[in-house]
């Protein structure tokens, strides 16, 4: 348990620290397991709105996790529920005042919302104390909902949340609140890019760029695990590595229409413009002034580059996209880089990117179903994808299922 002292010293610090975190989902896991901490509670969720409904986000559960095998994640349903006082966190969010509640199995049934005992019945958890706080702008639009549930003691004894427990989730939700505002701003930035991205070409999808973002980041925080990677280098570089996998084709909107929008299969002479999207897009960000920048670069130049050195664009200059000097075959043509040549972020997304293609349907295809899907990646370990990557993923395959559902096509 954190001591007053320390608890103000980690607010005092946790603006700086979570103004440092871009990724709209990764601050979220953050700002969670910060405010967990800080009340020593077992548990919590968060909730974020959208229109005039609240969509459940994010969750964790010590009590839960303990119970799976090492290195496993909680595996949760998402859903939404609507903004009314009927529910605990639709209260919250209609008058924007904090409820901390005992017990929720002990409420006033004078009281106008209720606890839903559907989670505790389908997880075998009990939750009992729970604290529920608004995340407000500066102005008081609700951004979402915070929940804490079952504050302990020293012994782990569930224990009620206490009024000075209230302040301090009060301070914390207004900190945590100008990070969140400001984290779904470079998101929706982002999703803009990928909307202009849409009307050139129909592949590109916010859902798609979600997903293709949620599994790198579960595939990169594995990998960096058995590479045993610094915490600090994994969560600077997965919070880059999030955007920057949503930004993986951002160089198709520098190609034609008539080929973008082809409804067949290109040609020879198509199909070698198609490949140039690879160093548009990194052109972007060859000015590089951050780490994001650097990851940006790397994933939009390197995801079609193969394990087995036959990907593209190969060894080029992505300023004037002509091959680098000894780098080419007997055609002048420039060679394709192979194996560890490939930067990391750019093997994690290609097969990132290629799992969720096939997954789901386009103009130009249907869906694939997922056993074959599957069997191609393991038939193409080695050859198109860095082997040690497809057995992260197969290892990973309820995680990144589950990232498949959150972010499903609506």
């Amino acid at each position: 348990m954190l001591s007053e002292k320390e608890k103000l010293e980690r607010l005092t610090n946790l603006g700086v620290e979570l103004n440092q975190v871009r990724d709209l989902d990764i601050l979220l896991e953050r700002v969670l397991h910060n405010a967990r901490k800080f009340v020593n509670a077992d548990a919590g969720s968060i909730y974020i709105r959208d229109g005039d409904q609240l969509s459940f986000s994010y969750t964790q559960n010590e009590t839960l996790q303990r119970r799976l095998p090492s290195n496993e994640k909680l595996i949760y349903n998402f859903f939404s529920l609507p903004i009314d006082k009927q529910s605990i966190a639709g209260w919250v969010a209609i008058t924007g005042q904090v409820l901390n509640i005992k017990n929720v199995y002990h409420l006033d049934h004078k009281a106008p919302y209720h606890f839903s005992v559907h989670y505790d019945e389908t997880s075998g958890y009990t939750t009992r104390s729970l604290i529920t706080v608004p995340l407000k702008t500066a102005t008081g639009e609700i951004l979402g909902i915070l929940q804490i549930i079952n504050a302990q003691d020293e012994n782990m004894k569930v224990i009620p949340f206490t009024p000075d427990d209230e302040i301090l989730m009060l301070h914390f939700a207004s900190i945590a609140s100008v990070a969140l505002e400001r984290a779904q701003m470079t998101r929706s930035i982002l999703l803009r890019m990928i909307r202009m991205s849409k009307m050139r070409d129909p592949k590109e999808t916010g859902a798609h760029v979600n997903r293709v973002g949620g599994y790198s980041v579960e595939i990169y925080e594995q990998w960096a695990r058995r590479h045993a990677l610094p915490i600090k280098t994994v969560e600077r570089e997965r919070d880059c590595l999030r955007m920057a996998a949503m930004l993986h084709d951002v160089g198709k909107v520098a190609i034609s229409d008539v080929i973008l929008k082809k409804p067949a299969r290109f040609n020879e002479d198509e199909y070698e413009i198609m490949k140039q999207h690879t160093f548009l897009g990194a052109r972007l960000f060859l000015d590089s002034q951050s780490d994001f920048d650097k990851a940006a670069y790397d994933v939009a130049l390197n995801h079609h580059e193969r394990w087995d050195g036959k990907g593209y664009p190969g060894y080029i200059d992505s300023k004037t996209g002509k091959p680098q000097d000894g780098f080419t075959d007997a055609n002048g043509n420039p060679i394709g880089k192979k194996r560890e040549e490939i930067p990391i972020f750019g093997r994690i997304v290609s097969l990132a990117d290629v799992y969720d293609a096939l997954s789901f349907k386009r103009v130009y295809k249907k869906a694939w179903n997922e056993e074959d899907v599957l069997a191609l990646i393991e038939q193409q370990a080695g050859k198109q994808f860095d082997p040690e990557l497809v057995e992260i993923f197969f290892s990973r395959l309820n995680v990144i299922r589950s990232i498949r559902e959150r972010y499903s096509e609506k």
